[in-house]
């Protein structure tokens, strides 16, 4: 999972439904053929498509492709390493899904509060 310190060097995710191949690309610090080739590698990437098989990610899905990138870049581990580690995870990568959204939630919160003092 992505540390804090980590999580602070990316972009905070916007409030968005949906995002292009292009967004989650720089929202993940990863190149669109990285984000083709892991959804290939890993099962649980899963992005809706739709016209011409365009890609359209969800926040969960970005989530799951910092945690992979986080594993992979950070971390050191393999494709087959980071596949094995979150097929592994179950209950505890849900609890730590649930805590980075926490955060990204927060982290919103404190820039629209400043937004609002302003």
């Amino acid at each position: 999972m992505l540390e804090a310190g980590n999580n602070n060097e990316l972009p905070v995710i916007p409030g968005k439904r949906y995002f292009t191949i292009g967004e989650v690309a720089e929202l993940c610090d990863v190149k669109p053929h990285v984000l083709r080739y892991w959804e290939q590698e890993f099962p649980q990437l899963k992005p809706v498509k739709r016209r011409g098989n365009r890609r359209y990610y969800q926040r969960h899905d970005v989530l799951l492709i910092r945690q992979i990138r986080g594993l992979l870049y950070d971390e050191g581990f393999t494709i087959g390493g980071a596949r094995q580690r979150l097929e592994g995870e179950g209950n505890r990568d849900d609890i730590c899904r649930s805590q980075q959204i926490i955060r990204q939630t927060l982290l919103e919160l404190e820039e629209l509060l400043a937004l609002l003092k302003r």
